[in-house]
């Protein structure tokens, strides 16, 4: 077997998809049973409070999503209220989140992940992971979602059923199935998306979050504003995404990130240097008075435990989807340069790995796509999730 071969054959290859579930069930509820022992009743408190409309009275008013609403600004408001050692711990995990985002915005805009709804459209699950779910999100939703793609992926393969993974014609709806199987699955639906998902990352997660870090914890308004960041994502993403195809025809044709390197770099730039940036913060917070309070330690340990789940889970679908290798690189970069940073390297060398296929074409703005007689299907195509 050639050495292709053998980084093919990841768990996720040899393992049923009920398997795979185990490990991010058992993670849910050990997430759920830390993140109980852990709660602190100042924390049950503010709810309380906001239920009985003597915190944030214009938001708490608000009928039925106001008791919600007004508890988790106030939450973010106290685990702000440090200046010291909340400047320190929050903007990693606001960095890890924004490398997330990036790598999950990506992911929905390749060609072979447009038939999961949870992947192709991943506002809604990105909503219920800010406002309501956090880490039971990732383990329960998000991840399942991304393994049960690779299964079908592979099922199909399997059968030798080259039309169960859509081409861009399908995906666009131009036209009929391509009998190509694996040309350009991993390719970006539109070149134009080498432009929309960063800028939609930068103005629609970064500058809210530099906003709320920036001006007073006690001020409701920005925190509310960033709580809704995937809506101003995907915004931002489609006004882009559709100013740039109306500039140029070129923009149309669909992408391989990973084979230019100019792309790759302004696509995971902004958060890489985000993260370096926060993990430089986090040190300086170390050697500072501890300044926070009771309640703002309470907040601020629950959101890192809460995190740290989230790291672990996506830990875990690096290692079956790519291997120790790559789960290693992750890891360092995460010790240098901070987690945001250490999920964008680790996905850049992800991509090495997972995306072996001989039959991917290249495709350059503008350049046509390669015919379905230059390639055909076989059961040793890698996966291209």
């Amino acid at each position: 077997m050639d050495a292709p071969s053998r980084h093919r054959r990841q768990a996720v290859h040899r393992f049923p998809l009920t398997y795979l579930l185990i490990p991010p069930i058992l993670l849910a509820i050990l997430t759920g049973i830390i993140l109980f022992r852990h709660s602190d009743t100042s924390i049950y408190m503010l709810y309380s409070q906001c239920h009985a409309r003597s915190r944030i009275p214009w938001l708490s008013h608000i009928p039925v999503l106001g008791s919600p609403l007004c508890f988790i600004v106030s939450f973010f408001s106290e685990a702000l209220s440090a200046p010291a050692r909340s400047l320190g711990i929050i903007p990693p995990i606001l960095s890890f989140i924004a490398g997330l985002l990036t790598v999950a915005t990506v992911e929905a805009a390749r060609i072979c992940n447009a038939p999961n709804v949870l992947i192709a459209y991943p506002t809604g699950p990105w909503l219920v992971f800010n406002l309501v779910g956090g880490a039971l999100v990732w383990q329960l939703v998000i991840i399942p979602a991304f393994f049960h793609r690779s299964r079908e992926i592979i099922s199909a393969r399997r059968a030798g059923n080259p039309t169960a993974t859509p081409t861009l014609a399908e995906t666009s709806g131009r036209g009929a199935a391509d009998p190509t199987f694996g040309s350009s699955m991993r390719h970006l639906t539109k070149v134009a998306e080498i432009v929309a998902i960063p800028v939609a990352v930068a103005v629609g997660y970064i500058i809210p979050s530099v906003v709320m870090l920036t001006l007073r914890p006690d001020e409701p308004i920005p925190i509310l504003v960033w709580l809704f960041f995937p809506l101003w994502v995907s915004a931002v993403r489609q006004l882009v995404r559709k100013a740039m195809l109306l500039l140029q025809e070129e923009w149309h044709a669909s992408f391989h990130l990973e084979s230019s390197k100019l792309a790759l770099a302004g696509m995971y730039a902004v958060p890489i240097l985000c993260s370096a940036i926060s993990q430089a913060l986090l040190i300086w917070s170390l050697v500072q008075p501890d300044d926070r309070k009771e309640m703002t330690r309470a907040t601020i340990k629950f959101i890192v435990i809460d995190m740290s789940f989230i790291g672990l889970t996506v830990l875990y679908w690096v290692l079956v989807e790519a291997g120790w290798q790559v789960a290693l690189v992750m890891v360092a970069a995460s010790m240098v340069l901070g987690p945001g940073a250490g999920v964008c390297i680790g996905w850049m060398y992800r991509e090495r790995i997972v995306d072996l296929d001989r039959s991917v074409t290249v495709v350059a703005v503008g350049a046509p796509r390669r015919s379905s007689r230059d390639a055909s299907p076989s059961e040793d195509t890698p996966l291209l999730r």
